[in-house]
């Protein structure tokens, strides 16, 4: 799962964001930013290039482990005889 945060005091509403994830990101009005904080994983690659072409870097992502895959890297890290 991913979260994310639009520090909207720092965001000067460039929309480059809207642009290149139209799914994430829609801009409301002429500055006003609206977006989704738990984006589907599906739109992971399209959020990189939103972040990335942020010129004031207004847009913070955390990679969330769901409790399902914790379970299963616990289980690889945990094999005997490794």
């Amino acid at each position: 799962m991913v979260r994310i945060v639009v520090d909207l005091n720092r965001c000067q509403g460039y929309a480059q964001c809207a642009f290149l994830a139209p799914e994430v990101f829609v801009m409301h009005g002429e500055e006003g930013l609206l977006y989704d904080p738990e984006p589907d994983e599906a739109q992971r690659e399209k959020l990189a290039q939103a972040v990335a072409a942020c010129p004031v870097q207004a847009i913070l992502v955390d990679a969330v482990e769901t409790p399902d895959r914790r379970i299963r890297r616990s289980r690889r890290a945990h094999r005997p005889g490794r």
